[in-house]
């Protein structure tokens, strides 16, 4: 079950990249010279940093002792993300594609040739494989939703909405520690409306802390993509009203986010 559950990761992973190369294949250097909704990040920062952990998790996967050699020398991680921009600024809309690809399909062979009940070193804590999967498949879908909006685009749903979606629910206490908050212990229920018209359902949906909505939305607010005021979801509940203000399904310290009011919704009255 779980060699399945890795190749699916895989294949989710691969389709979700496939998605964001085929939309800026042919495009200009202009296009890529496009600012994102992310402060100092231009498209091609995004492709950059997408590509060069592609690269690491690769790393992590394949070979965890140089990879711990690497984070262990790192003066500051913060730093290290940064940059990994400008230090591929040089490189052209093609060969960044072209990188990203060859990353990309690097890590889903060395995934496919791990074991997969194996803990995979990281920056922070380890994580198991699929986990380390799901979360690139996380990252990938969010820095391509600055992408899309830096181009104008809107993007179809898709069901692998499913894996952001469950990354951001058991987010939840890392969005208070991420902030020095105390972790509420009143459960929340998620539930949302899959693309295709089915429910995704985490704890009791009864109760009396719930966020409700289109799953594209709860993904957008817990990567940060959007201001809940801008979206659809529908919260209900002191604990749950709390968590959607600070949510975040990445690592690390808190994110900017966005501001209410950036983007418009025609869904929002």
């Amino acid at each position: 079950m779980t060699t399945e559950l890795v190749e699916g990761l895989v294949a989710d992973l691969a389709a979700e990249r496939r998605d964001l190369t085929d939309l800026l294949a042919g495009r200009d250097d202009a296009t890529w010279s496009l600012a994102t909704p992310a402060v100092g990040w231009t498209v091609h920062d995004q492709i950059a940093h997408l590509a060069f952990f592609d690269e690491v998790t690769r790393l992590c996967v394949a070979e965890p002792a140089a990879f711990e050699e690497l984070r262990d020398g790192l003066p500051d991680l913060q730093t290290y993300v940064d940059g990994v921009g400008e230090r591929h600024a040089h490189l052209t809309p093609a060969e960044m594609l072209g990188w990203w690809t060859r990353e990309g399909e690097g890590l889903a062979a060395a995934a496919r040739a791990a074991d997969p009940s194996a803990r995979v070193p990281w920056f922070g804590p380890a994580m198991s494989l699929p986990s380390k999967l799901t979360a690139r498949i996380m990252e990938t879908w969010a820095h391509g939703q600055d992408v899309h909006d830096a181009l104008g685009v809107r993007r179809a749903p898709s069901d692998r909405l499913r894996h952001v979606a469950r990354i951001g629910v058991l987010a939840f206490p890392n969005s208070f520690r991420a902030r020095g908050l105390d972790v509420p212990q009143e459960p929340v229920a998620v539930d949302l409306l899959a693309p295709d018209g089915e429910h995704w359902t985490w704890g009791d949906p009864t109760g009396p802390d719930v966020v409700r909505g289109p799953a594209e939305d709860f993904c957008l607010v817990v990567t940060q993509r959007r201001h809940v005021a801008d979206t659809a979801l529908e919260v209900s509940g002191p604990v749950a009203t709390r968590w959607i203000e600070v949510a975040q399904a990445f690592a690390g310290p808190p994110g900017a986010g966005r501001a209410p009011g950036q983007f418009a919704d025609p869904r929002v009255p």
